[in-house]
């Protein structure tokens, strides 16, 4: 996996445009707000099998309803396709489970 620059970079986050880059971290985040803790819960055990799945998985907090993701490569320093991918899946996943931006 190689950090995505440039344009490989500008191409992935315009697929993302829920997500927010971290220049600092050369991340992408979301936060998602859910019905409840339940459901934030929930939402976070799909994201922990999926991630494990692809053996990727996200910097995260959850406070009640809300759930805050942090995707980054940590060996590629920085953001990677590992990442876009695992984003969009979330998206999915997020959309399914009636989540809302925060």
């Amino acid at each position: 996996m190689h950090k995505l620059e440039g344009p490989e970079l500008t191409a992935a986050l315009a697929q993302l445009s829920a997500w927010t880059f971290d220049p600092q971290r050369h991340a992408i985040r979301r936060a998602l707000r859910f019905a409840d803790f339940n459901a934030a819960f929930g939402f976070m055990t799909r994201v922990a099998l999926e991630a494990e799945r692809r053996n990727h998985h996200p910097e995260w907090s959850n406070v009640y309803h809300r759930v805050d993701i942090t995707l980054t490569t940590h060996d590629a320093g920085g953001l990677t396709e590992r990442d876009v991918a695992l984003a969009r899946w979330i998206d999915a996943a997020a959309s399914a489970a009636g989540a809302e931006p925060t």
